[in-house]
């Protein structure tokens, strides 16, 4: 409860020190709900948005002939997303105007240097453009399962960008992720028709973007204090632009627009959609972080793409292999070892003692083991 402190005019005023972090989605302010309520808001929002986002993704593809035109899809995304962050922007003034007195407010100026901007829109594009295109190439599934071993590059990225440091548990987890992928996609090369190594080095440079912008954005909104809106409305502005060039370029703007012409509902409509759930669904990832932390965060997500990807079986026909939930058993194994490294943390040196203790352990067991065998001889 907030504190009240007494003016010398006599007039009141109640201090922030004991009021609740402020916790908003877009203009709703959950800041006063209990935990719980906010936890199960936070949780409905990331399983109905991004279910629906996954469900119109695989739907576009199916359209007949649109397998060239992922790069537009992008662009398309690119477009509602800029739309989206003016609109927030906009929604988030409005709101600081209403609690200044004189009603009014400067737009903030941009924080992050714009050298810094064009490497985030570029990475951007890639991990956005790529992921799109490899649905040309891959079941969904298999493209989820890769989504869901993003810790591997992001492992890599922040050791070279950052130079953090990781225990063992996270190495074991990256290594069950690397058994798990490499099960899970040699199932899908042999049961596909759709599979294509084309789609797997496509998925995998978006990881490796994804990698790298997760630790350039962090390390950016760090150093400059930059909102969130910000960063999205510059980083898919400049990704707007580049796509563009680069299309117009290569003449396939002209082909895609063409296409999705002769297809408005299926392309422009459903990508409305498409990228308006994606767009909701990061805010209400963000909301969970701030509400509960960041691997409660990941177990939602988690769980969130292990119902993807049997919705998509139920959805969308296509061939099924028990190894396909075995080796997806594997990278859930992963994940909820870096999970569990986030909330307990090992060293190497906690990991040899250990080791030790539980190697000592097996010896005594072993010895007591082996006399009452020669007793009972």
């Amino acid at each position: 409860m907030a504190s009240v402190k007494v003016n010398s005019n006599g007039s009141k005023t109640s201090t922030d020190s004991d009021n609740p972090p402020e916790l908003r989605i877009l203009c709703f302010n959950l800041t006063y709900y209990n935990r719980t309520t906010q936890f199960l808001l936070s949780c409905a929002g990331v399983f109905v948005l991004y279910l629906i986002y996954g469900y119109l993704q695989e739907l576009i593809f199916t359209v007949e002939g649109f397998k060239p035109y992922g790069w537009f899809l992008t662009l398309v995304q690119f477009g509602y997303y800029i739309c989206f962050g003016v609109i927030e922007r906009d929604l988030e003034t409005r709101r600081r105007a209403q609690l200044l007195p004189g009603g009014s407010v400067e737009t903030s100026d941009r924080r992050i240097p714009m050298r810094t901007y064009f490497l985030l829109a570029a990475l951007t594009l890639g991990t956005m453009g790529l992921s799109n295109s490899s649905l040309g190439y891959l079941n969904y599934p298999t493209q989820v399962i890769f989504k869901c071993c993003k810790l591997i590059p992001v492992l890599v990225g922040s050791i070279l960008i950052q130079g953090k440091r990781y225990g063992p548990l996270d190495f074991a987890a990256a290594f069950a992720m690397c058994i798990g992928l490499a099960w899970f996609t040699l199932a899908d090369s042999q049961v596909s028709p759709n599979f294509d190594l084309t789609g797997v080095a496509m998925i995998s440079a978006a990881l490796l973007c994804d990698a790298a912008i997760g630790n350039v954005q962090e390390k950016a909104m760090r150093e400059h204090k930059a909102s969130s809106s910000e960063v999205v409305l510059y980083s898919y502005g400049l990704g707007f632009i580049y796509l563009l060039v680069i299309l117009m370029v290569t003449g396939n703007f002209f082909s895609g627009f063409a296409f999705c012409l002769e297809h408005i509902v299926e392309t422009f409509g459903y990508g409305f959609f498409f990228s308006l759930s994606g767009y909701l669904g990061i805010q209400f990832v963000l909301a969970l972080v701030r509400s509960s932390g960041a691997p409660v965060a990941a177990t939602v997500t988690t769980a969130r793409k292990a119902v993807t990807i049997a919705l998509s079986f139920v959805f969308f026909s296509k061939p099924f292999t028990w190894q396909y939930l075995w080796s997806g058993l594997v990278v859930v194994l992963g994940i909820y070892l870096n999970v569990y490294s986030k909330k307990h943390k090992m060293t190497m040196r906690d990991f040899q003692q250990k080791f030790k203790y539980a190697l000592n352990a097996f010896r005594v067991w072993e010895r007591s083991s082996s006399r009452k065998f020669l007793v009972e001889v």
